[in-house]
Protein backbone atom coordinates (compact mmCIF):
# COMPACT_ATOMS: atom_id res chain seq x y z
CA UNK A 1 0.00 0.00 0.00
CA UNK A 2 1.56 2.99 -1.26
CA UNK A 3 1.30 5.84 2.18
CA UNK A 4 -0.20 9.04 1.23
CA UNK A 5 0.37 11.90 2.31
CA UNK A 6 -2.77 13.74 2.91
CA UNK A 7 -6.06 11.82 3.52
CA UNK A 8 -7.59 12.38 0.67
CA UNK A 9 -8.64 10.32 -2.67
CA UNK A 10 -7.13 11.67 -5.45
CA UNK A 11 -8.67 12.62 -8.94
CA UNK A 12 -8.00 9.15 -10.45
CA UNK A 13 -9.61 7.05 -7.10
CA UNK A 14 -12.74 9.01 -7.64
CA UNK A 15 -13.10 9.35 -10.87
CA UNK A 16 -12.49 5.19 -11.35
CA UNK A 17 -15.27 5.35 -8.25
CA UNK A 18 -12.57 3.63 -6.05
CA UNK A 19 -14.04 5.92 -3.34
CA UNK A 20 -16.72 3.58 -2.42
CA UNK A 21 -17.90 1.25 -0.16
CA UNK A 22 -16.99 -2.17 -0.77
CA UNK A 23 -19.94 -4.36 -0.63
CA UNK A 24 -20.87 -2.52 -4.13
CA UNK A 25 -17.77 -3.94 -6.21
CA UNK A 26 -18.73 -7.53 -4.70
CA UNK A 27 -21.98 -6.94 -5.70
CA UNK A 28 -21.37 -5.98 -9.30
CA UNK A 29 -18.63 -8.86 -9.25
CA UNK A 30 -21.18 -11.23 -8.05
CA UNK A 31 -23.64 -10.33 -10.87
CA UNK A 32 -21.83 -10.38 -13.46
CA UNK A 33 -20.29 -13.60 -12.81
CA UNK A 34 -24.34 -15.05 -12.69
CA UNK A 35 -26.41 -13.34 -15.08
CA UNK A 36 -24.44 -10.42 -16.06
CA UNK A 37 -25.40 -7.03 -15.48
CA UNK A 38 -29.14 -5.59 -15.91
CA UNK A 39 -30.08 -1.99 -17.76
CA UNK A 40 -31.22 -0.39 -14.83
CA UNK A 41 -32.73 3.41 -13.95
CA UNK A 42 -31.86 4.34 -10.33
CA UNK A 43 -32.85 7.53 -8.57
CA UNK A 44 -31.47 9.78 -5.87
CA UNK A 45 -34.30 11.31 -3.24
CA UNK A 46 -33.95 12.72 -0.13
CA UNK A 47 -34.66 10.27 3.23
CA UNK A 48 -34.30 11.87 6.66
CA UNK A 49 -36.80 15.24 8.40
CA UNK A 50 -38.25 16.40 5.49
CA UNK A 51 -40.24 20.11 7.41
CA UNK A 52 -37.42 21.70 5.15
CA UNK A 53 -36.52 22.71 1.94
CA UNK A 54 -33.44 22.77 -0.20
CA UNK A 55 -30.96 24.70 -2.23
CA UNK A 56 -29.75 21.80 -4.98
CA UNK A 57 -26.42 21.66 -5.54
CA UNK A 58 -23.41 19.58 -6.09
CA UNK A 59 -24.39 18.01 -9.69
CA UNK A 60 -21.18 19.53 -11.27
CA UNK A 61 -19.06 16.79 -9.88
CA UNK A 62 -22.14 14.28 -10.52
CA UNK A 63 -21.90 14.98 -14.00
CA UNK A 64 -18.00 15.33 -14.55
CA UNK A 65 -18.03 11.32 -12.41
CA UNK A 66 -20.64 10.01 -15.03
CA UNK A 67 -19.32 11.53 -17.87
CA UNK A 68 -17.51 8.95 -20.23
CA UNK A 69 -19.80 6.27 -18.94
CA UNK A 70 -22.36 4.86 -21.08
CA UNK A 71 -25.54 6.16 -19.15
CA UNK A 72 -28.15 8.67 -19.69
CA UNK A 73 -28.87 11.08 -16.82
CA UNK A 74 -31.53 13.37 -16.20
CA UNK A 75 -31.70 16.19 -13.19
CA UNK A 76 -32.99 19.03 -11.43
CA UNK A 77 -30.61 22.11 -12.17
CA UNK A 78 -28.03 23.54 -9.36
CA UNK A 79 -29.42 26.48 -7.36
CA UNK A 80 -32.90 24.93 -7.50
CA UNK A 81 -35.08 25.77 -4.27
CA UNK A 82 -37.51 22.92 -3.36
CA UNK A 83 -39.18 20.95 -1.10
CA UNK A 84 -38.12 17.14 -1.22
CA UNK A 85 -41.77 16.15 -0.80
CA UNK A 86 -44.33 16.90 -3.65
CA UNK A 87 -47.66 18.42 -2.84
CA UNK A 88 -48.74 14.90 -2.19
CA UNK A 89 -45.94 13.48 0.30
CA UNK A 90 -44.52 11.50 -3.29
CA UNK A 91 -40.24 11.62 -2.68
CA UNK A 92 -39.10 14.12 -5.35
CA UNK A 93 -36.14 12.66 -7.72
CA UNK A 94 -33.08 14.96 -8.07
CA UNK A 95 -31.28 12.54 -10.07
CA UNK A 96 -32.13 9.33 -11.90
CA UNK A 97 -29.63 7.36 -14.53
CA UNK A 98 -29.98 4.85 -16.84
CA UNK A 99 -27.66 2.31 -17.79
CA UNK A 100 -26.23 -1.09 -17.32
CA UNK A 101 -25.23 -1.49 -13.59
CA UNK A 102 -22.53 -2.04 -13.44
CA UNK A 103 -21.02 0.98 -15.74
CA UNK A 104 -22.19 3.24 -12.49
CA UNK A 105 -23.22 1.15 -9.53
CA UNK A 106 -19.88 1.47 -8.00
CA UNK A 107 -20.26 5.53 -8.62
CA UNK A 108 -23.14 5.59 -5.75
CA UNK A 109 -21.12 6.53 -2.79
CA UNK A 110 -19.42 9.22 -4.68
CA UNK A 111 -22.61 10.45 -6.26
CA UNK A 112 -24.16 10.92 -2.97
CA UNK A 113 -21.08 12.19 -0.98
CA UNK A 114 -21.08 15.07 -3.97
CA UNK A 115 -25.15 16.00 -3.49
CA UNK A 116 -25.38 15.36 0.21
CA UNK A 117 -22.68 17.84 1.23
CA UNK A 118 -22.97 20.38 -1.27
CA UNK A 119 -26.27 21.15 -1.10
CA UNK A 120 -26.43 21.11 2.92
CA UNK A 121 -23.96 23.97 2.57
CA UNK A 122 -25.41 25.86 0.11
CA UNK A 123 -29.24 25.26 1.76
CA UNK A 124 -27.16 26.59 4.85
CA UNK A 125 -26.03 29.68 2.93
CA UNK A 126 -29.45 30.49 1.33
CA UNK A 127 -30.87 30.53 4.96
CA UNK A 128 -28.08 33.07 6.08
CA UNK A 129 -29.29 35.18 2.84
CA UNK A 130 -32.40 35.21 3.70
CA UNK A 131 -31.61 36.72 7.22
CA UNK A 132 -29.07 38.77 6.07
CA UNK A 133 -31.41 40.35 3.79
CA UNK A 134 -30.23 42.93 1.77
CA UNK A 135 -26.99 43.25 3.70
CA UNK A 136 -23.57 41.46 2.17
CA UNK A 137 -22.58 38.18 3.76
CA UNK A 138 -19.17 35.88 2.95
CA UNK A 139 -18.10 32.61 3.44
CA UNK A 140 -15.38 32.65 6.11
CA UNK A 141 -15.10 28.90 7.16
CA UNK A 142 -12.38 27.01 5.27
CA UNK A 143 -10.67 26.87 8.11
CA UNK A 144 -12.61 24.76 10.20
CA UNK A 145 -12.96 21.82 7.54
CA UNK A 146 -10.21 19.66 5.35
CA UNK A 147 -8.65 22.15 3.03
CA UNK A 148 -9.37 19.37 0.38
CA UNK A 149 -12.60 20.57 0.65
CA UNK A 150 -11.79 24.30 0.16
CA UNK A 151 -12.82 24.97 -2.89
CA UNK A 152 -16.55 22.43 -3.29
CA UNK A 153 -17.45 24.56 0.28
CA UNK A 154 -16.84 27.68 -1.47
CA UNK A 155 -18.82 26.92 -4.45
CA UNK A 156 -21.50 25.83 -2.69
CA UNK A 157 -21.54 28.97 -0.13
CA UNK A 158 -21.54 31.28 -3.45
CA UNK A 159 -24.26 29.65 -4.77
CA UNK A 160 -26.36 29.49 -1.67
CA UNK A 161 -26.24 33.22 -1.95
CA UNK A 162 -22.62 34.11 -0.24
CA UNK A 163 -21.52 37.20 -1.48
CA UNK A 164 -17.97 36.22 -1.89
CA UNK A 165 -15.65 33.58 -0.50
CA UNK A 166 -12.42 33.90 1.67
CA UNK A 167 -10.80 30.99 -0.09
CA UNK A 168 -8.45 31.52 -3.11
CA UNK A 169 -9.05 28.03 -4.15
CA UNK A 170 -12.44 28.47 -4.02
CA UNK A 171 -12.86 31.95 -5.48
CA UNK A 172 -10.54 30.71 -8.69
CA UNK A 173 -13.50 27.98 -8.94
CA UNK A 174 -16.27 30.71 -8.45
CA UNK A 175 -14.68 33.10 -11.36
CA UNK A 176 -14.36 35.87 -8.36
CA UNK A 177 -12.09 37.63 -6.36
CA UNK A 178 -10.83 36.29 -3.61
CA UNK A 179 -12.59 38.71 -0.22
CA UNK A 180 -10.27 39.43 2.95
CA UNK A 181 -10.22 41.76 5.45
CA UNK A 182 -7.40 41.30 7.65
CA UNK A 183 -6.20 38.91 10.80
CA UNK A 184 -5.91 39.61 14.16
CA UNK A 185 -2.16 38.37 13.47
CA UNK A 186 -1.30 41.93 11.52
CA UNK A 187 -2.06 43.74 14.75
CA UNK A 188 -0.23 41.51 16.87
CA UNK A 189 2.81 41.97 14.69
CA UNK A 190 2.43 45.33 13.97
CA UNK A 191 0.19 47.25 15.70
CA UNK A 192 -3.27 48.85 15.56
CA UNK A 193 -2.28 51.58 13.69
CA UNK A 194 0.52 50.72 11.22
CA UNK A 195 -1.71 47.20 10.63
CA UNK A 196 -4.75 49.41 9.92
CA UNK A 197 -2.18 51.57 7.69
CA UNK A 198 -1.45 48.89 5.94
CA UNK A 199 -5.05 47.44 5.01
CA UNK A 200 -5.92 50.77 4.11
CA UNK A 201 -2.97 51.27 1.48
CA UNK A 202 -3.39 47.63 0.07
CA UNK A 203 -6.97 47.29 -0.13
CA UNK A 204 -9.21 48.34 -3.15
CA UNK A 205 -11.64 51.36 -2.53
CA UNK A 206 -14.79 49.66 -1.09
CA UNK A 207 -13.50 46.55 0.76
CA UNK A 208 -10.76 48.53 3.09
CA UNK A 209 -11.65 46.76 6.41
CA UNK A 210 -9.79 47.03 9.56
CA UNK A 211 -9.89 44.84 12.54
CA UNK A 212 -10.45 46.97 15.66
CA UNK A 213 -11.23 44.60 18.54
CA UNK A 214 -8.20 42.81 18.92
CA UNK A 215 -6.20 44.75 21.97
CA UNK A 216 -8.85 47.81 22.53
CA UNK A 217 -12.49 48.16 23.65
CA UNK A 218 -14.68 47.98 20.08
CA UNK A 219 -16.63 51.58 20.59
CA UNK A 220 -13.01 53.30 21.06
CA UNK A 221 -11.23 51.32 18.83
CA UNK A 222 -13.73 52.30 16.20
CA UNK A 223 -13.64 55.80 16.56
CA UNK A 224 -9.75 55.90 16.56
CA UNK A 225 -9.35 53.93 13.34
CA UNK A 226 -12.27 56.55 11.53
CA UNK A 227 -11.06 59.52 13.00
CA UNK A 228 -7.13 58.37 11.73
CA UNK A 229 -8.26 56.55 8.95
CA UNK A 230 -11.68 58.37 7.26
CA UNK A 231 -11.21 56.52 4.21
CA UNK A 232 -11.70 53.07 5.26
CA UNK A 233 -15.37 51.08 4.41
CA UNK A 234 -15.78 49.26 7.53
CA UNK A 235 -14.79 48.37 10.79
CA UNK A 236 -14.86 44.71 11.60
CA UNK A 237 -16.04 43.39 15.06
CA UNK A 238 -14.71 39.66 15.89
CA UNK A 239 -15.31 39.85 19.88
CA UNK A 240 -14.45 36.45 21.33
CA UNK A 241 -17.29 35.12 23.01
CA UNK A 242 -16.14 35.16 26.04
CA UNK A 243 -16.12 38.82 25.61
CA UNK A 244 -19.40 39.60 24.05
CA UNK A 245 -21.96 40.11 26.47
CA UNK A 246 -24.48 41.41 24.50
CA UNK A 247 -23.34 41.43 21.28
CA UNK A 248 -26.03 43.18 19.52
CA UNK A 249 -26.02 45.96 22.05
CA UNK A 250 -22.07 46.15 21.39
CA UNK A 251 -23.30 46.98 17.73
CA UNK A 252 -25.60 49.75 18.41
CA UNK A 253 -23.77 51.20 20.66
CA UNK A 254 -20.45 51.56 17.92
CA UNK A 255 -23.11 52.44 15.12
CA UNK A 256 -24.39 55.24 17.67
CA UNK A 257 -21.02 57.10 18.52
CA UNK A 258 -19.89 56.60 14.75
CA UNK A 259 -22.93 58.24 13.41
CA UNK A 260 -22.92 60.80 16.18
CA UNK A 261 -19.17 62.02 15.36
CA UNK A 262 -19.71 61.93 11.23
CA UNK A 263 -18.75 58.43 10.32
CA UNK A 264 -22.17 57.21 8.97
CA UNK A 265 -20.54 56.01 5.94
CA UNK A 266 -17.78 53.77 7.87
CA UNK A 267 -19.65 50.36 7.77
CA UNK A 268 -19.66 47.62 10.63
CA UNK A 269 -19.04 44.13 9.60
CA UNK A 270 -19.29 41.29 12.46
CA UNK A 271 -17.88 37.76 12.31
CA UNK A 272 -17.57 34.94 14.54
CA UNK A 273 -19.88 32.08 15.07
CA UNK A 274 -22.53 33.51 13.21
CA UNK A 275 -25.50 31.18 11.99
CA UNK A 276 -28.61 32.76 10.37
CA UNK A 277 -30.26 33.33 13.64
CA UNK A 278 -27.21 35.35 14.80
CA UNK A 279 -27.12 37.13 11.38
CA UNK A 280 -30.44 38.29 11.81
CA UNK A 281 -30.73 39.61 15.12
CA UNK A 282 -27.16 41.70 14.53
CA UNK A 283 -28.92 43.10 11.15
CA UNK A 284 -31.64 44.83 12.98
CA UNK A 285 -29.24 46.46 15.52
CA UNK A 286 -27.10 48.05 12.49
CA UNK A 287 -24.91 45.25 11.45
CA UNK A 288 -24.29 46.04 7.27
CA UNK A 289 -22.08 42.66 6.99
CA UNK A 290 -21.12 39.46 7.66
CA UNK A 291 -18.08 37.17 7.84
CA UNK A 292 -19.63 33.63 8.39
CA UNK A 293 -18.03 30.55 8.84
CA UNK A 294 -18.61 27.62 10.38
CA UNK A 295 -22.33 27.02 10.20
CA UNK A 296 -21.86 27.79 6.56
CA UNK A 297 -18.96 25.42 6.08
CA UNK A 298 -19.90 22.62 8.63
CA UNK A 299 -23.29 22.88 7.84
CA UNK A 300 -25.19 18.78 8.08
CA UNK A 301 -25.28 17.28 5.00
CA UNK A 302 -28.82 16.22 3.23
CA UNK A 303 -29.50 12.42 3.69
CA UNK A 304 -29.57 11.61 -0.14
CA UNK A 305 -30.45 7.94 -1.02
CA UNK A 306 -29.73 5.94 -4.52
CA UNK A 307 -32.29 3.47 -5.39
CA UNK A 308 -33.29 1.32 -8.45
CA UNK A 309 -36.53 2.33 -9.68
CA UNK A 310 -36.78 0.15 -12.81
CA UNK A 311 -34.75 -3.00 -13.75
CA UNK A 312 -34.88 -3.82 -17.50
CA UNK A 313 -37.61 -1.70 -18.60
CA UNK A 314 -40.00 -2.67 -15.61
CA UNK A 315 -40.80 -0.46 -12.93
CA UNK A 316 -39.71 -2.23 -9.84
CA UNK A 317 -37.97 -1.12 -6.39
CA UNK A 318 -37.75 -1.56 -2.30
CA UNK A 319 -40.34 -1.31 -0.02
CA UNK A 320 -40.33 1.88 1.07
CA UNK A 321 -39.59 3.52 -2.33
CA UNK A 322 -41.73 4.44 -5.26
CA UNK A 323 -40.91 2.52 -8.23
CA UNK A 324 -40.59 3.83 -12.23
CA UNK A 325 -38.72 7.07 -13.77
CA UNK A 326 -40.15 10.22 -12.77
CA UNK A 327 -40.43 13.93 -13.51
CA UNK A 328 -40.98 16.82 -11.21
CA UNK A 329 -43.59 19.31 -12.20
CA UNK A 330 -43.58 23.16 -10.57
CA UNK A 331 -46.58 25.51 -11.00
CA UNK A 332 -45.17 28.84 -12.37
CA UNK A 333 -47.62 30.39 -10.66
CA UNK A 334 -47.80 28.87 -6.93
CA UNK A 335 -44.98 26.77 -6.82
CA UNK A 336 -46.23 23.89 -5.85
CA UNK A 337 -44.36 20.41 -7.04
CA UNK A 338 -46.32 17.14 -8.37
CA UNK A 339 -43.90 14.21 -9.13
CA UNK A 340 -45.06 12.02 -11.77
CA UNK A 341 -44.14 8.95 -13.79
CA UNK A 342 -41.90 10.18 -16.83
CA UNK A 343 -42.99 11.23 -20.02
CA UNK A 344 -46.98 12.47 -18.90
CA UNK A 345 -46.38 15.90 -20.15
CA UNK A 346 -47.31 19.30 -18.19
CA UNK A 347 -50.29 19.43 -16.19
CA UNK A 348 -52.93 22.19 -14.98
CA UNK A 349 -52.60 23.08 -11.32
CA UNK A 350 -55.20 23.01 -8.60
CA UNK A 351 -54.46 27.00 -8.59
CA UNK A 352 -54.72 27.69 -12.43
CA UNK A 353 -51.05 28.23 -13.64
CA UNK A 354 -49.12 25.52 -16.11
CA UNK A 355 -46.67 22.82 -13.99
CA UNK A 356 -44.11 22.48 -16.00
CA UNK A 357 -41.17 19.73 -15.69
CA UNK A 358 -37.99 20.88 -13.75
CA UNK A 359 -35.85 18.03 -14.82
CA UNK A 360 -32.98 18.59 -17.79
CA UNK A 361 -30.84 16.09 -19.65
CA UNK A 362 -27.14 16.57 -18.63
CA UNK A 363 -25.52 13.78 -20.06
CA UNK A 364 -26.47 10.98 -23.04
CA UNK A 365 -24.49 7.83 -23.19
CA UNK A 366 -22.00 9.38 -21.26
CA UNK A 367 -21.69 12.73 -23.50
CA UNK A 368 -22.72 15.84 -22.06
CA UNK A 369 -25.57 17.66 -23.52
CA UNK A 370 -24.49 21.11 -23.56
CA UNK A 371 -22.03 23.54 -21.65
CA UNK A 372 -22.52 23.77 -18.04
CA UNK A 373 -23.42 26.99 -16.79
CA UNK A 374 -20.64 28.91 -14.51
CA UNK A 375 -21.66 29.42 -11.05
CA UNK A 376 -22.47 32.99 -11.22
CA UNK A 377 -25.68 32.16 -13.25
CA UNK A 378 -26.15 28.93 -11.08
CA UNK A 379 -26.47 31.49 -8.09
CA UNK A 380 -28.54 33.78 -9.92
CA UNK A 381 -31.18 31.43 -10.21
CA UNK A 382 -30.98 30.24 -6.54
CA UNK A 383 -31.46 33.95 -5.19
CA UNK A 384 -34.49 34.69 -7.65
CA UNK A 385 -35.69 31.17 -6.19
CA UNK A 386 -35.00 32.43 -2.72
CA UNK A 387 -37.01 35.61 -3.44
CA UNK A 388 -40.07 33.38 -4.84
CA UNK A 389 -39.39 31.52 -1.56
CA UNK A 390 -39.42 34.44 0.60
CA UNK A 391 -42.62 35.31 -1.00
CA UNK A 392 -44.29 32.14 -0.81
CA UNK A 393 -43.59 32.12 2.85
CA UNK A 394 -44.79 35.51 3.66
CA UNK A 395 -48.37 34.58 1.33
CA UNK A 396 -48.50 31.51 3.69
CA UNK A 397 -48.10 29.10 0.28
CA UNK A 398 -44.76 27.19 1.79
CA UNK A 399 -42.65 25.38 -0.51
CA UNK A 400 -44.03 22.54 -1.97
Amino acid sequence: MTARKFNVATDEEISTCQASDVYFERSISSIEKVSGSENVVSEVTVSGPLDTWINFSGLDEVINLLQGKNVDMYAIPEGTVLSPRDSRGTPVPFVWIEGNYSEFGKCETSILGFLCQSSGISTKSSKIRLAAGDAKFYSFGIRRMHPALSPMIDRAAFIGGADGVSGILGAEVIGERPVGTMPHALSLLLGDHDAWETVVKNSPSGSRTVLIDTFSDEKFAALKAAETFPEIDYIRLDTPSSRRGNFPAIVREVRWELDLRGYSRVKIMVSGGLDEDSVRELRKAGADAFGVGTSISAAKPFDFAMDIVEIAGKSGTKKGKFSGRKDVLRCGSCNSLRVVPFGQGNLQCTCGGEMKSLMKKYLSRGIPTGKYEAPGKIRERALNELKSLSQADSNGKGTA
